[in-house]
């Protein structure tokens, strides 16, 4: 599904596995990113996918973890194998991923075992940047659904796209869930007012009143 004449969801229920949180591919000039991995049960459909969109997946360069959940990570193990990229995340939840912990990961709700992978770029702050085909993508560090929950926010057909993975949360223990944390990041996410939000179960939404519309309905929890 083309976001952007640059952005597109390439996975997520319906384009991939059911239980796969969505997946999007940032492609700038010759270089390409992907937000999120899914469970890792359908790749060749998601490599299709990506190939649909234009891109060769080898010129995919990072993976751009917005968390430790399996849903979202499951299969990075094996697209860092197969593609040779890089995976990003923040500190707080990299060791979990390093470890295949599936319990903070929630591999556990959905039958499964993570697969540990080495991550290559582990943000540390509240904020960093990564320069993909020359362009900026900026990660902000969004704590609360889990420790080191992250943002990408960059610019595309003059826009503001944010990806932001389970703004709906849940909150549970098991997870290492804040909810002090959350609902400042939610506060966060409406700051930045973006153009376009991807969110990781929910779809994607156009325009800035409807991105803040659905930000705002969780302030309550």
């Amino acid at each position: 599904m083309e976001i952007t004449s640059e952005v597109f969801q390439v996975g997520g229920g319906g384009l991939t596995s059911p239980e796969d949180a969505a997946i999007y591919l940032i492609r700038f000039g010759d270089e390409a990113a992907l937000v999120d991995s899914g469970c890792g049960n359908d790749t060749e459909r998601l490599l299709a996918n990506i190939r649909k969109t234009g891109t060769d997946p080898k010129t995919i360069r990072y993976l751009l973890i917005t968390h430790c959940h399996y849903d979202h990570t499951g299969g990075a193990s094996e697209l860092k194998k197969r593609l040779g990229l890089k995976t990003v995340a923040h500190d707080l939840d990299a060791g979990y991923l390093e470890a295949g912990d599936n319990r903070v990961t929630a591999a556990g709700w959905y039958g499964a075992k993570l697969q540990p992978f080495t991550v290559d770029n582990r943000l540390k702050g509240s904020r960093a940047e990564i320069l993909l085909g020359g362009r900026k993508i900026e990660a902000l560090h969004t704590p609360g659904h889990s420790p080191g929950s992250v943002v990408y926010l960059t610019e595309s057909d003059g826009k503001k796209v944010l990806f932001a993975q389970d703004v709906h949360g849940p909150l549970d223990q098991s997870l290492l869930s804040n909810r002090k944390d959350y609902l400042k990041s939610l506060r966060l996410l409406l700051d930045i007012e973006a153009d376009i939000l991807c969110e990781g179960h929910y779809g994607v939404y156009r325009g800035r009143e409807e991105a803040e519309e659905f930000i705002r309905q969780f302030l309550g929890h």
